[in-house]
């Protein structure tokens, strides 16, 4: 909700502004203080508070404390623990998108545009010169994998997705100067994708991991030549079923894959055009 909240700061009116100043300053107070005192703090209405929480998208004082209270009182770390067993399906809708979408906004005033900068320079690069480009991931992250895999086959580009650790290994000693790995990893523990990113850069592929900071793996993408793409989470990996991670994995993707659409310019767009035509013939005709 504080992300939330962030973002819609600089289109709210003054004094609406004034009150999510008050807000984010004492998220915890805001939730617990009647609507008279928020007002007299924020120096303004009490009408205005309460456009204030519709504003930013909930119904009123009344619905915006009494989700604020939950989330703060809980931190909402990650959703599972923010629902419970008996939560409706209303507020159950609520919670797993607020959490969705914090996670995405967080992501986009975190993420390093340089770092992407280097990743879609790299990969364009290698589709221009016709070299390979792989997409590594195990469990989860290897659907994210076949995701990006889908994604830049339709561009025209010579890619594979690997999620078997044996293939990824085998996969990585027949990678040449020139041509990219991607390896993605919610933990950036893992030891099949820790092996593949090793052999990749010694045989003078660039590796482009998308990881949480601070892993093994992502030490690795710190490497000269080699670019990490962090992505940071409350999940714990090693407990919970990693629901925002794979939604920020595949918004890094989608970033790439636009990124290098745009880089090859003109030369795409006959090819699209063609494939959408013949496309077409596979849908049934209302």
């Amino acid at each position: 909700m504080l992300e939330r909240v962030k973002a819609a700061l600089p289109a709210l009116p003054p004094a609406e502004q004034r009150v999510a100043k008050l807000l984010l300053g004492d998220a915890r107070a805001f939730a617990n203080l009647p609507v008279s005192e928020l007002a007299d703090r924020a120096h303004v209405s009490k009408p205005t508070v309460v456009r204030f929480c519709r504003s930013v998208g909930y119904d009123g004082l009344t619905d915006f404390k009494r989700k604020l209270a939950g989330s703060v009182n809980e931190g909402v770390p990650f959703v599972h623990r923010a629902v419970d067993e008996d939560e409706k399906p209303g507020d159950l809708i609520v919670k797993v998108v607020d959490n969705a979408v914090a996670a995405l906004l967080h992501y986009r005033n975190d993420a390093a545009s340089h770092a992407f900068e280097c990743a879609i320079n790299a990969l364009a690069e290698a589709a221009r010169n016709q070299r390979r480009i792989e997409f590594y991931g195990v469990g989860n992250s290897g659907i994210v994998a076949q995701d990006a895999q889908h994604k830049f086959f339709r561009l025209g580009i010579n890619t594979a997705a690997c999620s078997d650790g044996h293939v990824q290994l085998m996969s990585a000693t027949m990678l040449q100067p020139g041509d990219c790995a991607v390896i993605i990893s919610n933990s950036g523990r893992s030891r099949d994708l820790l092996d593949a990113a090793e052999i990749a850069r010694k045989k003078g592929a660039t590796t482009i991991i998308i990881t949480a900071s601070g892993s093994p793996l992502a030490q690795l993408g710190l490497s000269p030549g080699q670019v990490l793409l962090a992505v940071d989470h409350p999940e714990d990996y090693d407990r919970y079923s990693p629901m925002v991670s794979r939604l920020l994995h595949l918004t890094a993707v989608d970033i790439l894959t636009t990124g290098v659409a745009l880089r090859l310019g003109a030369d795409l767009r006959p090819m699209l055009q063609e494939i959408k035509r013949n496309l077409r013939g596979k849908r049934y005709i209302s």
